[in-house]
């Protein structure tokens, strides 16, 4: 053995010791990313809208409001719809039809007296959780717009759901099939 023969097992080793090293942090940071796609891109769950498949959106209780609403009897409640930041955008840009990806959500609660303030409403008991998500490729069918209504998490019956396009066609086709305009 020459004297650079012991030198050359040590760079080879080290080196070698370095690529796995690099290897495993590659993985470890990318394996979870590959996961998390490919759990999106998978079946629809237990808690997807039927026909549509439309789910409630991670941290949609963090968006902007885009307006409130007040509902009268028989339902008698207090909405808000919020949106996602491409909705946003397209509400302040005045843009319509909105762009793919848009996401908007209505929540309802019961209307309750205020016990601190007599003439003033606040939220009771929630109601529901109401998403439209615009995919124009996926629901060309309905407008571009997927629905999803759900109660305590879960989504209503398939009967209810093909309610909700023909509604929004009869009333507000020439608004993209949005009833709800950005507040002042």
């Amino acid at each position: 053995m020459t004297p650079t023969e012991p030198a050359k097992k040590r760079f080879s080793f080290t080196t070698m010791m370095v690529l796995a090293a690099l290897l495993l942090v590659a993985l470890l940071t990318c394996v979870p990313y590959l996961v998390s796609v490919a759990l999106a891109e998978g079946p629809a769950t237990a808690d997807a809208s039927p026909i549509f498949g439309v789910t409630i959106p991670a941290g949609y209780k963090q968006w902007e409001l885009i307006a409130p609403a007040e509902e009268a009897a028989p339902l008698d409640e207090l909405r808000a719809v919020i949106g996602n930041r491409t909705a946003i955008d397209a509400y302040q840009g005045g843009k319509l039809p909105f762009p793919d990806g848009t996401i908007l959500v209505k929540r309802a609660w019961k209307r309750k007296q205020s016990p601190e303030f007599a003439s003033a409403t606040i939220p009771g008991e929630a109601t529901t959780v109401q998403v439209m998500v615009k995919d124009s490729r996926k629901y060309a069918s309905t407008g571009g717009w997927g629905f999803g209504r759900f109660v305590n998490g879960k989504p209503v019956d398939e009967a209810q759901h093909r309610t909700c396009f023909a509604c929004h066609e009869a009333r507000v086709k020439s608004r993209d099939y949005v009833f709800t305009r950005l507040a002042p």
